[in-house]
């Protein structure tokens, strides 16, 4: 058995084995480790834990079940934490610029936290969206025996007869500036809108990027879709730990699991499920940080082959409990199966590839929430990719509801979200009109911050079925109706948007995949002639440097490394 740890322990031997090792153990003994703790494979346990927010505010207690697993494995267990931003509390505020910087922070510091001590293999736990990618870009750059658990999604709140979200709370916002809702009516629904621990309902960005890591293979098949506070998330956290050591007895790891076909499973159940637009963002990350290619382009064509399936908010009527009492992530998985559109021999974190992980997968009788194949709720998947002279380099829209195919309207142009806010606040967006917010990209705000407050306040004035919206920033999962992110090249690096003037009649062609403002190539390059970028928000800081590093939204926002 010494001989079988030893080799088990290729990285923590060299900082705790030997006499010239004896200060090392020292350290770890003040803190209540044994010779005999440090004569195992340690496993580092990269939580996310934090107080601010409900998504992640329980994986303090989850990381015990998932040490106990490790121990039961016969290996040690050492906990650390990273950093997470709360993209619904922050949203709407200059806040809201640290969250996709965050994901960056998360996997550096795990990064760093894991190679500055030597850990064998890894368990990463994570809750709202940024914690998701962030944990998963790390386990891929250490490429070291991994697994990713996701602390799971929250029940919904209760308002009057029906289930609610954070996003009817949004929505309400703009509901009650219209005059529709009293201030007591909007109260009432924050006090129940959230009763408990957990990520975002619907399959906003924290369960898109949950069901896209299952169909990765990162994290285990069916372990995502256990909700927060279901008796079963415990027993889930324990076989994660035993999973992790079994994967370090194996020598498996990430990089032998996330590969081109894997990602396209993943780009494949965000598609079938109406997923969030940060999913092409994240996905293009993590890919990155895999070394596999991939291009905004592929989550147009294999969108294009993906029939939208699941029945999930924001666009449709269930959230992500109702998913998991219909049959789970693992639903999505035998969906794919069944339409030929799963890569099958991919492998997962459990040993088994994900066509066996389909194969397994239980369907509850009657259920609503994942149609059949005979029955898609549309023919294709949710995301969409346009290009045109506003958007050379692409952008995304989410069609999973009831969006329309087509608009053109007036450009009515801010220079940020805090200034097309206000207008929307005071009621001077008009039927018709297409709202442009620009200056919110990676590198502009920096940190290409979501729109949800705006998007969420349209819909809530009776006005998301008459307007349209574009943005160099992102939306919120949440975000529904004609709306058009990641608008790249973006207009701090004098991307086209940047040229648009108030009045300028643009065009959205869904079917065609454009994205047109009715100006000529020479009249756009004209205007630019004489622009300039606007003083950056920040001088120094992390916010600086993040402006200095970041890449294009079509590459993933990505900050470090060379680009496939």
């Amino acid at each position: 058995m010494a001989a079988d740890n030893q080799s088990l322990r290729p990285n923590s031997s060299v900082l705790v084995d030997g006499p010239s090792r004896a200060p090392a153990r020292a350290m770890f003994k003040a803190v209540g480790f044994t010779d005999e703790d440090l004569s195992k494979p340690l496993v580092g346990i990269a939580n996310t834990w934090i107080e601010v927010m409900p998504c992640n505010a329980h994986l303090r207690q989850l990381a015990e079940h998932v040490k106990a697993g490790v121990r039961a494995a016969g290996a040690t267990p050492i906990e650390f934490n990273t950093i997470a931003v709360c993209d619904g509390i922050s949203m709407g505020t200059a806040g809201m610029r640290a969250s996709l910087i965050s994901r960056e922070v998360v996997a550096d510091s795990i990064e760093l936290t894991v190679r500055g001590h030597l850990f064998d293999a890894v368990v990463a736990l994570s809750g709202c969206d940024k914690t998701i990618p962030g944990t998963v870009m790390a386990l891929l750059r250490l490429n070291l025996p991994s697994v990713m658990l996701y602390g799971g999604s929250i029940q919904p709140g209760r308002y009057g007869d029906r289930d609610v979200t954070i996003q009817d709370v949004f929505e309400a916002v703009g509901a009650y500036e219209a005059g529709k809702m009293s201030l007591a009516e909007l109260k009432a629904l924050e006090d129940r809108a959230c009763p408990g621990v957990g990520a975002c309902g619907g399959q906003f960005t924290a369960n898109t990027m949950a069901t896209a890591t299952e169909l990765l293979g990162i994290s285990p098949c069916g372990f995502n879709s256990v909700p927060a506070v279901d008796p079963r998330k415990p027993e889930t956290a324990f076989k994660t730990g035993e999973m992790a050591v079994e994967l370090l007895k194996k020598d498996v790891r990430p990089r032998q699991i996330v590969t081109r076909k894997s990602i396209e499973n993943a780009i494949a159940s965000v598609c079938m499920t109406g997923g969030s637009t940060n999913a092409v963002l994240h996905l293009l990350a993590i890919a990155h940080e895999a070394g596999v290619a991939l291009s905004i382009d592929d989550f147009d064509r294999i969108s294009s082959r993906t029939p939208l399936l699941a029945d999930l908010k924001p666009g449709g009527r269930f959230v992500a409990t109702d998913m998991y009492k219909a049959g789970g992530i693992p639903l999505i998985a035998k969906r794919l199966k069944e339409a030929g559109l799963l890569n099958c021999e991919a492998l997962t974190v459990s040993g088994r590839t994900i066509g066996e992980e389909a194969d397994a997968a239980s369907e509850t009788p009657g259920q609503e929430v994942v149609h059949a194949l005979s029955n898609p709720l549309k023919p294709t998947g949710g995301l969409v990719i346009l290009k045109g002279n506003l958007a050379p380099e692409g952008c995304v829209i989410k069609v999973a509801g009831h969006e329309r195919m087509s608009h053109r309207g007036p450009a009515r142009v801010f220079d940020g979200e805090d200034m097309a806010f206000k207008a929307v606040s005071r009621r001077e967006i008009k039927e018709g009109d297409v709202v442009v917010i620009r200056y919110e990209g990676p590198k502009g705000a920096p940190g290409m911050p979501e729109m949800l407050g705006i998007t969420a306040a349209l819909v809530g004035q009776g006005l998301g079925e008459t307007v349209a919206l574009l943005t160099d920033g992102r939306f919120s999962g949440a975000t529904h109706g004609l709306m058009v992110g990641h608008v790249a090249p973006e207009a701090v690096v004098g991307g086209p948007i940047a040229a648009l003037r108030d009045g300028d009649m643009v065009t959205f062609d869904i079917p065609n995949r454009r994205l047109d403002v009715a100006l000529s190539d020479e009249e756009i390059k004209q205007r630019l002639k004489d622009w300039k970028p606007p003083t950056p928000h920040y001088e120094s800081g992390v916010m600086a440097k993040y402006a200095q590093l970041v890449s294009s939204a079509s590459r993933g926002a990505v900050t470090g490394g060379k680009l496939t």
